[in-house]
C-alpha cells in the first residue's frame, strides 16, 4: 500500500555548508522513500552583527547557484526539492527565479504578511508552521494565502529540542475542526519518532522531521534529527501505523468471514 502522510525530510543547516554533504544526505533521503527534501534560504547579510550566530549563518547560507545545483541533484535523485525562505527577497528568489511551487513558511516568518503575500502569488502548495503563534495569527496567515490550492496547518512548537510535555499533539484535531477547509501536519522537533507516528495516528496528513548524517554533531538541530537508519525506520512505522489505521468502513474482514458463522453457533449448545 502506498504511504498516504507527505513526509518532508528537513535538512535545514544540517549539511554543515558542504554541498558534497548535502548531496550525500539528499542521496539516503532518497533512498528511504521520502517525498521531499528541504533546505532554508536565507543571507547571513540580513542577521544582525550583534547575533551570535551570524558567522554559522555565513557558513551554511545557500547562493542562488547553490539553490540550482541541488534542485537540479534532487530531481536527479527522483526527489522534491523546498526550501524555506526568510525574506522577502528570499521568497521572491524561490518563486520567481528557481520556479518552486510549493514552499514551506518557517514558524518566525509566519506574521511577515509581505513574504505571504509574495508565496500567495506564485505557489500551489504552503505547508505552514505554527511554532510560536496563537488561532488568530494562524487566521491572519491563512488570509494572506487564499490563492494558495493546498495549505497545510503544521502544528509546531519552536523549542529545540521540544520536550514531550509541550508537544501538545490534540492540536492537530484542533486545527481539524477549526479549519476544516485546510490540511494539518505537524513539524516535529522532539528526540525519537514517538511523537511522528502519534500525529499520523491522530491524522497528520504530511510530516516535517529533521534529518542528519550523525546526531551526535555539534547544534542544536542534530540531536532531534533522524539519522539514515533512523529515518528508513521511521518511513516503515508510518506505514505500519496506516495499515493499522484502516479505512474507516466497519465490515467483517475476510478471515472474519470465513469463521463468522461457526463462531456465533459455538457456544449455542446450551444457550436455547
Amino acid at each position: 500500500m502506498k504511504r498516504k502522510t507527505i513526509l518532508i525530510a528537513e535538512i535545514g543547516e544540517n549539511y554543515l555548508g558542504d554541498l558534497d554533504i548535502a548531496k550525500i544526505m539528499i542521496n539516503e533521503v532518497a533512498r528511504a522513500g521520502v517525498d521531499i527534501v528541504k533546505f532554508q534560504s536565507y543571507l547571513a547579510s540580513d542577521v544582525a552583527d550583534d547575533d551570535p550566530e551570524k558567522q554559522w549563518f555565513e557558513i551554511v547560507q545557500l547562493s542562488n547557484d547553490d539553490h540550482f545545483e541541488l534542485k537540479k541533484y534532487s530531481e536527479m535523485k527522483g526527489i522534491e526539492f523546498m526550501s524555506s525562505p526568510f525574506s522577502i527577497e528570499r521568497a521572491r528568489f524561490l518563486c520567481e527565479v528557481l520556479g518552486l511551487k510549493k514552499i514551506k513558511i518557517a514558524s518566525l516568518e509566519l506574521t511577515n504578511f509581505s513574504l505571504l503575500d509574495i508565496v500567495n502569488l506564485y505557489s500551489n502548495t504552503v505547508f505552514l508552521s505554527t511554532g510560536l503563534a496563537n488561532l488568530r495569527e494562524i487566521s491572519d496567515a491563512l488570509q494572506r494565502l487564499t490563492n494558495v490550492k493546498d495549505c497545510y496547518i503544521m502544528q509546531c512548537t519552536s523549542q529545540y529540542p521540544t520536550y514531550t510535555r509541550d508537544a501538545n499533539l490534540n492540536v492537530i484535531t484542533m486545527l481539524k475542526n477549526v479549519f476544516p477547509r485546510y490540511h494539518v501536519g505537524y513539524s516535529d522537533h522532539t528526540i525519537g519518532n514517538q511523537a511522528v507516528l502519534t500525529a499520523v495516528a491522530l491524522g497528520a496528513e504530511v510530516i516535517e522531521k529533521h534529518f542528519t548524517l550523525d546526531r551526535n554533531l555539534q547544534g542544536t538541530d542534530h540531536v532531534i534529527s533522524v539519522d539514515p537508519e533512523g529515518l528508513k525506520e521511521l518511513v516503515l512505522k508510518i506505514e505500519e501505523v496506516e495499515t493499522l489505521l484502516g479505512d474507516y468502513r466497519k465490515k467483517p474482514t475476510k478471515e472474519e468471514e470465513a469463521i463468522r458463522s461457526f463462531m456465533r453457533t459455538r457456544f449455542s449448545k446450551n444457550n436455547k
